[in-house]
């Protein structure tokens, strides 16, 4: 680890709120779906796509995650309302996955027939090891009834490889990240290198699966390596796409639009922004030393 990035992580929790800010409004869109609205237009300004995500997780009343739903709705109808390149990623335990397993998938079946009604993609988030199963469980009984669905899937896990092969049994979209959650190394991978490996291993096997990939990463080691893997499939564009975090490596994010691929950003808001940036931050120090160089960038 970046010793400088370490310290840096260290520091922000002790740092006044309005401080921390700063450093989040590289990588959130703001407060409200208004906000959300303006960063989309201009990604798409820049022939950057979108996937918008109302802030929160692990919510354990039911009230709560029914207005979550309701946020998820409102994303939906301002995308169509304001004529959005973007779609909607969901984290589960928003709508109370990890209290009542049943009401989840009643709320997030309103989402998806919203979704599906509009012709929008909605990406369901991986969180934690904790909830890896029933969030998996919940993918694959909605793929039953949903084509306008996905899943993300982290590198850094041990298991993925085995649930790849399972859930390419059938048509799959997936997101394929490094992971951000800190897990032990029973279930887990540590080594960068490893992960990095691991990493392009899966998505050679998800494309010879012929699952749709959004390559989620900032890192160039896997850019590049993921470039000479899509060519040496001869992968159309309609086939994968790229995707980063709002407020990230901008200028890698450029280079990879400017050499003719598609990119996908992706863009958090609400209120819940502090708890969001705090958590990113300590469980991955390099994203808080690249937000902290691109503020002086």
């Amino acid at each position: 680890m970046n010793p400088f990035n370490f310290l840096l992580v260290k520091t922000i929790p002790l740092l006044p709120r309005k401080l921390v800010r700063v450093f989040a409004n590289k990588y959130i869109a703001g407060d409200n779906i208004n906000d959300a609205v303006k960063t989309v237009r201009d990604l798409n300004s820049s022939k950057v796509m979108a996937t918008i995500d109302v802030l929160g997780e692990s919510i354990k009343d039911r009230g709560e995650a029914a207005k979550s739903k309701n946020e998820s709705l409102e994303v939906l109808e301002t995308i169509v309302k304001e004529k959005l390149d973007g779609n909607l990623s969901v984290k589960l335990t928003m709508l109370g996955l990890a209290m009542d397993y049943d009401m989840c998938r009643g709320l997030f079946s309103e989402i998806l027939d919203s979704a599906k009604e509009k012709n929008i993609f909605v990406r369901i988030d991986m969180e934690d090891s904790a909830v890896t199963d029933i969030t998996i469980r919940m993918y694959e009984e909605m793929r039953k009834k949903y084509e306008n669905i996905g899943l993300v899937l982290q590198a850094y896990m041990r298991r993925t490889e085995s649930d790849v092969i399972r859930l390419t049994r059938e048509k799959s979209n997936f997101r394929l990240c490094k992971g951000i959650y800190v897990e032990p190394e029973e279930i887990a991978y540590k080594g960068k290198q490893e992960i990095r490996d691991n990493y392009l291993k899966l998505l050679r096997l998800m494309i010879e699966k012929n699952a749709y990939v959004g390559i989620a990463t900032h890192d160039d080691f896997l850019t590049n390596g993921a470039r000479e893997i899509v060519k040496e499939y001869g992968l159309t564009n309609d086939k994968f796409e790229f995707q980063m975090l709002l407020g990230v490596r901008e200028k890698l994010r450029g280079q990879i639009v400017d050499a003719g691929y598609r990119m996908r950003v992706y863009v958090p808001f609400g209120l819940r922004w502090y708890e969001y940036s705090i958590r990113r931050f300590k469980e991955n120090p390099n994203v808080a030393g690249q937000v902290f160089k691109s503020i002086f960038n």
